[in-house]
């Protein structure tokens, strides 16, 4: 069938169309239907079916005598050390890491939080939790211990499993005394926390709470699957909320376990067995979705890279280990290639390595700006897919359906809705858009199966933040256009389109403009406050590795290719080269930070940030040019 055949099969009927998905997955006890509707805009896919995430994504491969296939494989350059894992290995480890969470009273409906780095450990833990009916909750590993303790009072575990330590190029960063600090400030306290010990930074365990990770196993009895209803949440991410606390997306079983497996053919174009690898970490939600569960539930290998873009050793990192590991898809963040385009703009180190059995390169995390994937389609001779998600979603919301039908490439945009996702352009009225106009991005209730149903323990603030701007659509957060092919375009999150003289602006569309300037690495553009506009734009540039000439030069080129692409209506004139730009450990451009630095506003440390000195060097550089006063 062609990609339009299934996408409007999937609108005309989307429970039959996913009660015919849901037949890939293994079940104790088929769903009566697919979707059900609790009223009040809330909806719920495969409630009443009973299956186990743990079961699909390890024991049904050994089940059906793939036990000697490669599940898991690691590679880690800070360590020196690659392994690989069966699935008939692994699923001896999960049964009897699960088998220690229950003698320990862990069950069905607990929750746990995961705490780990890079390493095959960190999806047993996942893999554990779901094959008891935990509910597990990863963080970024080493998570500041405030930040930690906000979420342990708000899932309130009774298990913590984590690491002694993470590595980072040049520096090991203590998990244990975090994890030490965030018990010490949270209201809960967990029953058991399990250490597994990492020889570069071996941590003292707590007398009574803490228990060794391999001595935590002796003598246990390995866990069997335990069924859960389909409703039943696989796992809380929390995901930060512009205000107030984090918000903790809840992921349905089922539903999680039939989308994830759909795409992994339709979209990563991947059959049982290849191998797949996400240049991610467990603590996103990529993580989540394309390292551990949908890769070993539709029986494929992946790779769990401890490791930098760059730096580990050099910018062929990621070619090594394609070429090394028969990786025939691949997936990352723009803000990766980018590094490796800093570092090697002309692509040197990928002539070292045979990457012949690599099929297509997958962006997403934020906007791909058209010079880095042009560069990288260039670099790698394979085609180059941008898609959009989100944390809530859990998979793509617009892509290109490559293994289903490959559609062509517009540059600039994720190609179309997927299955599911009914997405339409509205206006701050509701009205919807005609094509080619700017608006929010939003999407027809109900979601398809896998995105969120509600926020955990938090139904009220899942309806404000999501549901009632536009009743009876989804709020992505998230402004665009749909153009006449049916071609989505992200232009920036809904709060980056700025008003400058009544203009509401795009700042995606500057970034663009700017990445395009052969001396520009990455870039961002924000929109700053301004007495006489209101807003006017505001771009940070970082340059690529050995040029040399002077700021001045490059900055006033940078506003004259605004003025001639965009025009003068940008009131673009103010550009800033900088060393680096404030992001996220996943990769994300902390722009609304920048914005408030700029504005002189007050401002909370974002828990998830790369590195807080950034933010310094950020003020510092801005007061240069009369900003970031106060």
């Amino acid at each position: 069938m062609t990609y339009r055949e299934v996408y409007q099969a999937s609108m005309a009927d989307p429970e039959g169309f996913w009660m015919q998905a849901s037949e890939t997955i293994d079940w104790t006890q088929k769903p009566s239907r697919a979707l059900f509707d609790r009223g009040e805009h809330l909806y719920e896919w495969f409630a009443d079916g009973l299956t186990n995430g743990c079961y699909n994504a390890v024991d049904r491969h050994v089940a059906t005598g793939r036990g000697d296939q490669p599940a898991i494989i690691h590679d880690s350059p800070v360590t020196g050390t690659k392994s690989t894992l069966t699935y008939a290995e692994l699923q001896t480890r999960v049964a009897n890491l699960a088998g220690a969470l229950v003698a320990r009273g862990v069950t069905k409906g607990d929750r746990v939080i995961i705490d780990m780095p890079m390493v095959p450990e960190a999806l047993e833990a996942m893999l554990a939790c779901a094959r008891i009916g935990a509910v597990h909750s990863v963080v970024f590993g080493g998570f500041a211990a405030q930040e930690l303790a906000v979420r342990i009072d708000d899932c309130q575990p009774k298990a913590i499993l984590a690491a002694s330590c993470g590595l980072e190029p040049g520096r090991i960063v203590e998990y244990k005394p975090l994890l030490d600090g965030a018990i010490e400030f949270a209201n809960h306290t967990p029953e058991v926390c399990i250490i597994l010990q990492r020889e570069q930074s071996p941590a003292d365990l707590t007398p009574g709470r803490d228990l060794d990770w391999h001595e935590a196993q002796q003598g246990v009895t390995p866990a069997d699957c335990v069924p859960v209803e389909g409703n039943h949440p696989a796992y809380i991410l929390y995901t930060s909320g512009t205000t107030g606390a984090p918000k903790g997306v809840v992921r349905p079983t089922a539903g999680h376990l039939v989308a994830l497996h759909w795409t992994m053919k339709n979209i990563y174009q991947c059959d049982p067995g290849d191998v797949f690898w996400a240049a991610s970490d467990v603590g996103w939600v990529v993580g989540h979705s394309y390292i551990c569960y949908a890769p070993l539930i539709h029986g494929n290998t992946t790779v769990v890279f401890e490791g930098k873009p760059v730096g580990t050793p050099d910018a062929g990192t990621f070619w090594r280990v394609i070429e090394e590991h028969n990786v025939r898809s691949f997936f990352t963040a723009p803000t990766a290639i980018r590094a490796v385009k800093r570092e090697d703009p002309k692509g040197l180190e990928r002539q070292r390595y045979d990457l012949s059995c690599l099929r297509a390169l997958y962006l997403a995390g934020e906007r791909a700006d058209p010079d880095t994937i042009e560069w990288a389609q260039d670099l790698l001779g394979v085609p180059v897919y941008d898609h959009w998600w989100q944390t809530e979603t859990g998979y793509t919301i617009a892509g290109n359906p490559a293994g289903l039908e490959a559609l062509p490439v517009k540059i600039g945009s994720p190609t179309v809705a997927m299955p599911g996702y009914d997405v339409q352009i509205l206006d701050e009225a509701g009205h919807r858009q005609a094509p080619g106009t700017l608006g929010a991005i939003t999407i027809k209730l109900p979601l398809p199966p896998g995105t969120l149903p509600t926020l955990w323990n938090a139904t009220d603030r899942f309806r404000n933040s999501y549901l009632s701007t536009f009743p009876g659509y989804y709020e992505t957060g998230d402004a665009g256009m749909i153009d006449d092919d049916g071609y989505l375009y992200i232009m920036a999150r809904t709060d980056d389109v700025i008003n400058v003289a009544g203009h509401r602006l795009s700042t995606g569309a500057m970034e663009e403009v700017l990445a395009g300037h052969p001396d520009v690495a990455e870039c961002a553009v924000v929109g700053v406050a301004d007495p006489l506009k209101g807003q006017v734009p505001l771009g940070l540039l970082c340059l690529t590795t050995g040029v040399n000439r002077p700021h001045g030069e490059i900055t006033a080129e940078c506003v004259k290719r605004v003025r001639d692409q965009i025009g003068p209506v940008a009131a673009f004139k103010l550009a800033l080269v900088v060393d680096r730009l404030p992001k996220t450990r996943s990769g994300k451009i902390l722009r609304s930070t920048v914005v408030k630095i700029a504005d002189g506003a007050d401002f909370k440390m974002p828990a998830t940030i790369d590195d807080p000195a950034i933010l310094d060097e950020i003020r510092t550089a801005l007061q240069t040019i009369g900003y970031a006063k106060g």
